[in-house]
């Protein structure tokens, strides 16, 4: 289900009653009705696969699904990234599987151009139609294994690990289906998953992830959980110069995202010691153009910002679209996962998934 862009900060503002007006308020209770449908046409459809009147496809090979509950940034691209590795690691050919959510025909922008260039020995295939993308990644890659980007929703294709990731700071999505809230199914679909990562463990209060944990022990009864952090390691400027995070303490940066949750970026920056003087927030997926860059460096001057920030997903969409007379330097900030708990756990379940399925 989409539905038309809108300022995305407002957006949230209006779904976690952070904005009480009057014309909030009506706007929730329209969204309310509208969420009832969607929640309704979802559950029957996941309840027809479930009783098997709709049938999963096998691809042939194994299957890891990597996917969330909720709508917007859960930290799955890092995921995915990992998982890549992992399986570079023990010499297995791999393909992911992605929709290219805004990708134009015959273009690779955003998620799969990020994930090209961090798993070089992988292959990315960009098909709205996961089954015709599993046949391309077989046929024209040789793949052994297939990791499904966003694949918690779609049930076409039968997957043999269903990794569901759950953002600490946002995990149920303020409790209502799309659009009254931020789910994308009702909360019993969490049930599906084989496992459960935690993203952004490090951004919220001891009581908040204990509450957390105690919801998802008696509704997920027995599904184990992991717990990660994303960490910044190092920002990458133009012409690919890597500056350390100690070479941007104290610095005075302007930053821009178009992710699913800029806050956790924000806060994220702030982490690492840099003082933020002005943001931009643009919807997620956004499709920059020249106009948007000239807007931020007259932002970033106006703020007397020293550099502008943003993530590698947005770098790849504005990079190449920075004037090279700005004397105000553009650079992203690398972020890699970090297993705070329960690494052990996850890599257990992929090896014995593997040696069911390819005998390793």
């Amino acid at each position: 289900m989409q539905f038309p862009d809108v300022n995305q900060k407002t957006f949230r503002d209006i779904l976690s009653h952070r904005d009480n007006s009057a014309g909030a308020k009506l706007l929730r209770l329209l969204l309310r009705l509208v969420s009832w449908l969607y929640a309704a046409a979802v559950w029957t459809r996941n309840l027809m696969y479930d009783r098997g009147l709709l049938m999963s496809a096998s691809a042939g090979i194994p299957v890891i699904s990597v996917g969330n509950i909720t709508t917007g940034g859960t930290g799955k691209t890092p995921l995915v990234i990992w998982l890549c590795r992992y399986l570079e690691q023990k010499n297995i050919k791999a393909a992911i599987l992605t929709r290219g959510y805004k990708t134009e025909q015959g273009m690779m922008s955003d998620e799969p151009a990020l994930l090209a260039k961090a798993c070089p020995q992988t292959a990315v295939v960009v098909d709205p139609d996961r089954m015709a993308g599993a046949y391309k990644a077989f046929a024209l890659h040789n793949a052994k294994t297939l990791v499904l980007d966003d694949g918690f929703q779609h049930r076409r294709l039968k997957r043999d690990l269903n990794i569901l990731t759950l953002d600490a700071t946002c995990p149920f999505g303020y409790g209502k289906v799309l659009p009254a809230g931020l789910l994308r199914e009702p909360l019993s679909g969490v049930r599906r998953a084989d496992i459960i990562v935690i993203t952004r463990y490090d951004q919220v209060e001891p009581t908040a992830m204990q509450k957390l944990e105690t919801t998802l022990a008696a509704m997920a009864t027995g599904i184990p959980v992991v717990k990660a952090t994303h960490k910044h390691t190092h920002a990458v400027a133009s012409g690919a110069k890597t500056l350390p995070l100690a070479a941007l303490q104290g610095k005075k940066a302007f930053v821009f995202c178009g992710i699913g949750n800029p806050e956790a970026f924000f806060e994220h920056v702030r982490q690492n010691g840099i003082l933020i003087v002005g943001t931009h927030i643009f919807n997620d997926h956004h499709p920059f153009i020249l106009d948007d860059i000239k807007m931020i460096i007259r932002q970033a001057k106006s703020c007397g910002a020293e550099i502008i920030l943003c993530t590698q997903k947005d770098w790849v969409k504005s990079a190449l679209l920075t004037p090279e007379d700005t004397d105000i330097p553009l650079a992203y900030l690398a972020m890699e996962l970090e297993f705070v708990e329960g690494e052990d756990v996850l890599k257990k379940a992929i090896d014995a998934m593997l040696e069911e399925k390819l005998g390793m």
